[in-house]
């Protein structure tokens, strides 16, 4: 296993922590190590079943064992530690999951004066609604970042975030060749949440990948959210705008915009939304691309648009789409319809419709089922067959 810089700093500065505490005395040591410590165990067990016409139809079972370990405080410093472990019955080339064995986090925190919190070394960074960096949990392997991160709060109802990203762990395995990508990247993201009506998050993610130029980007945004509560109705929005050019080393000189527009209403257990996005073109030269998105939540349960991880292609991807949400007896519903066409060259990129359900039980448990179909695109795009998945999931938590 490849161990970074950035991790090999981690598992020192632990060290080091550690031996001043005991230098001190042994009672933090204990305290911190044991005492205020915690372990925390995930299993989830998937089998999946994927059917592309006119090429394959595949299916696979994996199980993912998760071990986390956190201590406790020593001197406003702590430490996590996080170790995944998949096992599954094929490497299906159709299927987004792996085996492996791998350090998922391993980090240095620090609380700082100031409502500060600080991380050094492999870390999970979910910024808003992971639209534009995230770590794609729905996969067995989960996408982490060696990074130094800040993230301050004095500010009543204000949160401040930096990260410095050096490398992306990406969900693909060891030996693949895309399993991670090295960055000299900048993420800067601060939320507001003050106003009564209204969450507000503006943005500046300055991605320069120098393994792959073609991920390297500057995106500029503002994004808005809210709900209005009347009597049992409660009626909700979501506006977005954002701004992208090339970054690094990118050899294509382009600008394109991001947007999104969304409403919906809940009554009681049931809701419904309905929202219109658009990941423009530069007239068919370049797309909006999203390198650090979790890109399953998104256009898409079968996953037809990600574009070799970019989640666009040059001629730009226009998502209309319509949510219901429901609860019944503890059974959580959900069912999207998408239509897809692209923002530039006018081509008809398909339909998709998907429902899932989620049962969460004694305390510690879920089983769920979910079910994508796409069908009907334009011929002749490497996106064109259609596609049908299932997913079946249990997961356990202690």
């Amino acid at each position: 296993m490849k161990l970074t810089t950035l991790t090999l700093a981690v598992l020192a500065g632990l060290a080091t922590s550690a031996a001043y505490a005991e230098s001190e005395s042994v009672d933090p040591l204990k305290k911190a190590f044991i005492d205020d410590s915690s372990v925390n165990v995930q299993f989830r067990l998937r089998y999946e079943d994927v059917d592309v016409a006119n090429v394959d139809q595949q299916n696979q079972t994996t199980l993912r064992t998760r071990l986390t370990y956190q201590t406790g405080d020593i001197y406003n410093l702590f430490a996590l530690a996080e170790v995944d472990d998949v096992r599954s019955t094929d490497n299906e080339p159709l299927i987004g999951d792996y085996k492996y064995t791998q350090i998922n986090q391993g980090f240095i925190g620090y609380k700082g004066p100031a409502e500060t919190l600080a991380k050094l070394g492999r870390q999970r960074i979910l910024l808003d609604n992971q639209r534009f960096v995230g770590g794609v949990g729905f996969r067995q392997n989960e996408q982490t970042y060696d990074a130094v991160s800040v993230k301050n709060t004095t500010i009543e109802n204000l949160t401040a975030y930096y990260a410095y990203v050096a490398n992306v762990n990406r969900i693909f395995p060891e030996g693949s060749g895309k399993e991670e990508h090295e960055n000299e990247t900048s993420l800067i993201n601060i939320n507001y949440k003050g106003l009564e009506f209204v969450n507000l998050s503006g943005y500046g993610y300055l991605i320069d990948n120098t393994d792959v130029a073609a991920f390297s980007t500057d995106t500029f945004g503002v994004r808005a959210t809210g709900n209005i509560k009347l009597d049992a109705l409660k009626v909700s929005y979501e506006a977005e705008y954002a701004q992208q050019s090339e970054g690094g080393d990118n050899p294509v000189s382009y600008s394109a915009d991001y947007y999104k527009l969304g409403a919906g209403i809940d009554f009681d257990a049931f809701g419904a939304k309905i929202g219109y996005e658009v990941l423009g073109s530069d007239s068919g030269k370049a797309g909006f691309i999203t390198p650090l998105a979790t890109l399953h939540a998104f256009n898409g349960w079968t996953d037809k648009f990600l574009f070799g991880g970019k989640g666009n292609w040059d001629n730009g991807l226009v998502d209309t789409h319509v949510i219901v949400t429901g609860k019944i007896a503890g059974l959580k519903l959900l069912a999207k319809y998408h239509q897809f066409e692209s923002d530039y060259a006018d081509i008809d990129m398909g339909t998709e419709w998907g429902v899932a359900a989620t049962y969460p039980f004694a305390k510690h448990y879920s089983l769920g089922v979910k079910y994508a179909s796409f069908s009907g695109a334009d011929e002749g795009y490497d996106f064109s067959n259609d596609t049908d998945k299932l997913w079946l999931t249990f997961q356990a938590n202690y």
